[in-house]
């Protein structure tokens, strides 16, 4: 059994997959294109690993962020957060708008006539790997009859950076909370809940304990539920919230980030359109 449970967005546990088609079209179910994540050496190649089995409990862990996308289900559970949203408005999908402290993943705007009335910004977050997954991923090939090349330089043991991960998060989600909360919006985290208990047994997180649609900074985590052997089916597991305060005591960090609204208005206005309608599946 391969500890790959999902290629290019196929559970690997389907025999009756077509891989070498699958692994030529490199498609991503998730995103309806190509997969973009590479080999740095292969740009041309696409990696295509969504989630892994690890551990002595063999849990499965998602390690593509776009694994998360499965449904829309992220973005429907937080239209409860856009409070100013009203019949007939439209809901738009942007993805990539530059905040302090980076840019967010996502932001899911109600708007009419072109014009924001309200967004929430979902941020998704998966787990880095240390090594790499690539020789795991030429093995299970292999193994389903498709002719690839053995990667004999790459390191055959990989792990999760769980450490690393968690800091560079917790960090990140410190400044741009900073920012939603100027503004009087809402930031939303997208995790795996195995990621969620890991930062709850190595941070301060006794405080941020239930959910408080008030709160800028939401936290939504989600379960890979086994529907059948070897296949997963994303639900939401639990929500939290907290400020800027309560994630700067689970770090013991200060600072402070602004921006006007206005600047962060006319860059999503700037980008929905047509192809940015949310469509529910």
């Amino acid at each position: 059994m391969s500890d790959i449970i999902e290629l290019f967005g196929h559970p690997t546990a389907d025999a009756s997959q077509k891989w070498e088609e699958v692994a030529q079209k490199q498609g991503c179910p998730f995103l309806d294109k190509k997969c973009i994540k590479v080999r740095k050496s292969q740009p041309e190649v696409a990696i295509g690993t969504c989630s892994v089995l690890h551990g002595r409990a063999k849990r499965p862990i998602v390690i593509c962020p776009h694994r998360l996308l499965e449904r829309n289900q992220i973005f429907t559970d937080c239209f409860h957060l856009l409070s100013l949203h009203e019949p007939g408005n439209e809901l738009h999908v942007v993805s990539e708008i530059s905040v302090p402290g980076g840019s967010v993943d996502y932001f899911i705007v109600s708007a009419r006539k072109g014009k924001i009335r309200d967004f929430v910004g979902p941020e998704l977050q998966s787990l880095d790997t240390t090594g790499t997954v690539w020789p795991a991923r030429q093995k299970f090939l292999r193994c389903v009859g498709v002719s690839v090349e053995e990667d004999t330089t790459a390191q055959k043991i990989y792990g999760m950076n769980w450490k690393m991960t968690a800091k560079t998060t917790l960090l990140q989600l410190h400044h741009k909370v900073q920012t939603f909360e100027a503004l009087n919006k809402h930031l939303v985290l997208v995790i795996q809940d195995s990621f969620l208990q890991y930062l709850r047994n190595q941070f301060r997180f006794s405080h941020v304990s239930n959910v408080r649609q008030g709160d800028p900074g939401h936290i939504h985590s989600y379960q890979m539920s086994q529907q059948s052997p070897g296949h997963y089916r994303l639900e939401l597991d639990s929500r939290l919230s907290t400020d800027s305060a309560g994630i700067a005591t689970c770090l013991g960090l200060q600072g402070e980030a602004k921006i006007e609204l206005r600047e962060i208005v006319e860059q999503v206005e700037a980008r929905i359109s047509e192809d940015t309608l949310l469509e529910l599946r």
